[in-house]
Formats: structure tokens, sequence, C-alpha cells
């Protein structure tokens, strides 16, 4: 009865279908989980926060106080984890000057400066997967940099995510590139992000993906929840630049819910319940919070694939407060209100990702699909020149389900017919499997083969 329960499981897309040639699981995975330290997490959460204020305006002069001391400290730490692993990040300032103006919240000329160091890629340099996290943090008003905004969770607990991820995953060679970044000017309106996706386009850097960190440390929400497992991710549906032509496209074909960005959000989800299956990832469809934004919404501007995670529960009154007590209640974004443990937890869920994104061989491209009026589903693809690529894997989900219900291994070929699937009720997508188990992002059909 097992046998036939197997063989009934792998007929229908779930259960063993993997070769025994390469494994269905990666242990270095593992390794990288037990490897983040909340000691360390902690030291670098307590160090930014203890800058006093890390305002866009704040002083770039003092070593000890202000936005200038922090991303100084920032910059020597990703040299410190490069001289450990024998210069193998680039580590890098990005200088550019916002012109100030009365009406916005930068009023004055200003210098934003990011902080960001490259993990390059032995076998693709210009393929990056990158995880980001804010330098600067606010007070009560965004355009004071004067006032004390330790920002505790807001982000030093982020920024300390991507350093932390930058110290394990040193240990490691990748065939695609990782870049940990500390974007400034998030506050004041996304200035970082904007800028360090500029290069990317300018520079012609192919994103894998962009996993932007934003309040990873805080476990009890506003609405009284407590809450050490869950965390959401944030994903935009279809791309913001995307062509009249595609959206046209999509009324007929489907896909609303099926671009890069989304399907960036659907491999952290699955990958997280894969090796962390203690952690419970929430998907949240939404660019961002309501109303409200990050620093992956200006990759998404630009096409790339971008996703915000972060806590699931919210604690209003420790952001964008100034410190203080009213009716009892305490105000401010201080080191009391992060939970080291829990920042430890997401920022291993980033290095798994970065690790196995940056791992991965490239997603098949041009995917087209066929079937129009057929008992049956054609996919076809471009096959890479990926030596590592074992073969792919053709997923499919019912038009109504928000994750990749059904998968078939279909070894290294660039087409397949799936007997006895009608078009009409699912939608489609291909990966690309590598043979130590990693595999691709989803690619969803671009075209239709008639």
């Amino acid at each position: 009865m097992k046998a036939i329960l197997i063989l009934g499981l792998v007929i229908m897309g779930f259960g063993p279908v993997y070769s025994q040639n390469f494994p269905a699981y990666d242990p270095i995975h593992y390794e990288i989980i037990n490897a983040v330290s909340s000691e360390r997490l902690e030291s670098d959460i307590r160090k930014l926060a203890g800058f006093g204020t890390r305002n866009t305006m704040s002083d770039t002069v003092s070593q000890t106080r202000g936005i200038g001391a922090a991303r100084r400290w920032i910059k020597a730490e990703f040299e410190k984890i490069s001289e450990a692993c024998g210069g193998c990040l680039e580590v890098h300032y990005q200088r550019t000057l916002v012109k100030g103006d009365a009406k916005t919240r930068i009023k004055n000329d200003t210098w934003v400066v990011n902080v960001y160091a490259i993990l390059r890629g032995e076998e693709y340099p210009n393929r990056f997967v990158i995880m980001s996290g804010d330098i600067d943090s606010r007070a009560s008003d965004p355009s004071d940099g004067v006032t004390d905004a330790p920002g505790a969770n807001d982000n030093a607990t982020g920024m300390a995510g991507s350093i932390e991820a930058a110290r394990v995953l040193s240990r490691y060679k990748f065939k695609n590139s990782i870049v940990f970044a500390g974007l400034s000017g998030e506050e004041q309106g996304l200035f970082g992000g904007k800028h360090l996706a500029g290069l990317a386009e300018k520079e012609q850097w192919e994103i894998i993906g962009v996993l932007n960190n934003d309040m990873i440390g805080n476990i009890e929400g506003v609405d009284g929840v407590i809450d050490n497992r869950t965390f959401r991710i944030f994903s935009e549906p279809t791309p913001a630049n995307e062509t009249e032509q595609s959206r046209k496209r999509r009324r007929f074909y489907g896909g609303e819910v099926d671009g890069v960005s989304r399907q960036l959000a659907r491999y952290v989800h699955a990958s997280t319940q894969k090796y962390m299956p203690e952690m419970n990832p929430m998907m949240v469809y939404r660019l961002d919070r309501f109303g409200r934004g990050g620093h992956h919404r200006p990759f998404n501007d630009l096409g790339f694939a971008g996703i915000r995670i972060m806590e699931a529960h919210e604690n209003y009154n420790r952001q964008h407060q100034n410190i203080r007590e009213e009716k009892g209640i305490q105000y401010g974004d201080v080191i009391e209100g992060v939970n080291f443990a829990y920042a430890a937890k997401l920022t291993a869920v980033n290095a798994i990702n970065l690790a196995g994104l940056a791992k991965a061989p490239q997603a098949p491209l041009n995917v087209s699909i066929g079937g129009v009026v057929e008992p049956s589903t054609r996919l076809k693809w471009d096959k890479s020149e990926d030596k590592s690529i074992i073969g792919y894997k053709v997923y499919w989900r019912d038009t109504t389900a928000p994750q990749w219900q059904y998968y078939r291994y279909v070894g290294n070929v660039n087409e397949i017919t799936l007997d006895g699937i009608v078009i009409d009720n699912y939608l489609f997508g291909v990966s690309a499997l590598g043979k130590d188990g990693n595999e691709s992002l989803v690619a969803f059909p671009v075209s239709v083969m008639r």
C-alpha cells in the first residue's frame, strides 16, 4: 500500500520525484542557520542604537554620534569581515548629493551615503542577489537631525542583519554575487534605494532579487499579540514598468499575481518552510504596508524583483516617535523593544535564501505555453548553458491558489507536455534545478504557442 501511495503522489506531481543523482536538500543551509549569532546581532544593534541618532541630516563629523559615525562603523565592519576571508568582499561607499527643498523632508543640500559590500560570484559575477537594511533612523519629525532617535528596531535590526549575513556567508563561495547593503535616506523618501537601484541599472546588473529588511526585531505588537515565529513577506503582483502589451496579454492569459517579485516571495516562503519549518512565513499580497513604503520599492520601480521581509506584529508606539512617556505609555524606538533571538531567526531566513539563490542556476528564459482547446498543456523554454543544471521542474497550481501546489521533475529537457492537465484550470511555471539541490526562481510563461 505504501508503494502504491508513493507512486500515486509522484504521478500527481507530489512526493519524492527527485533523482538519486542529486539531493533534495542542500546541507549547507543548515550550517548557515546554525552560524547566525544572536549575540553578535545584539552587539551590533546596540552599537548602532548607541550612535544616538542616525537621522539623514544628523552629525557627520563626530566619531560617536550621528549618521556619519554610523556609516563609517558599518564600512569598517564590512572591511573586517573581508580581511577575515582574505579580501573576499568589495566594500564601497556610494555618495549622492540630494538638493534641499523646503517642501520636502530634506530641507538643505545633504549627502546621502550608502555602504555596500559585494561577495563576488565565481561563475556569474554580474548576477546579483541583494540583502538590504536601512542605516538611518528618525524621531517624530523626519527632518530632525538633533533629537535622540536610536532606531533600535527601525532599522538597526535590518542593518545588523545584513552585516551578520555577510559574516556568515563570507565563509562560502557562490556562483552568483551577493550584495550586503546599508541604504540611507529611507525616512526622507527612499533615496538610498533609488541611488543603488540606479547604479544597478547603469552598470547593467542582472538582479535575481532584492531582500529588503526593515524592522526584523519586534515580537510584541501594538495589538497585544506576542509572536516570535511569524514574519511577513510583502511583494507586488506585477512589475511597475511592464509594457502595455504585457498588461493586455495578461487580461486573456492570466498572471495577475505572477510577476517577478511575487515569484521571489514564493521562493522565500517555500525555502523557509523547507529549511526552517519552525518559522511561519506570511505572504502579504501588497507592495508594502498600507500606504507606506520601503527600500525595495525603487528596485521594483525599475522592474527588478524585490520584496520586504519584516516582523508580523508592529508596535507603532516604538516607531517614528520621540522618546517619552505619556499617560503611562512608553514611546520611542529603544533597545528594550528588540528581541535578539527573533532578529537572528529572520537573519537566518535571509541568509539561506541569499545562499540558495547565489548557488542556483539561472531561471529558464523565454518560457512559452500552449494548449488552447487541447486535453493537455505544453511548455517550452530556452535551456541554459549552466553546466550545474541537472534538469528542470514544471510547477502548476489552481488559479485561486497563492502558492505552487504541484510540480513534476522533467529532466534536462526544454519542453514538456502535461497530458490530462487542462490549461484553462491552472497557472504554470518552470524552474531550473542544480546538482546540489538548489533551484532558481520559477519563471512564468511570457508567450503563447499556437
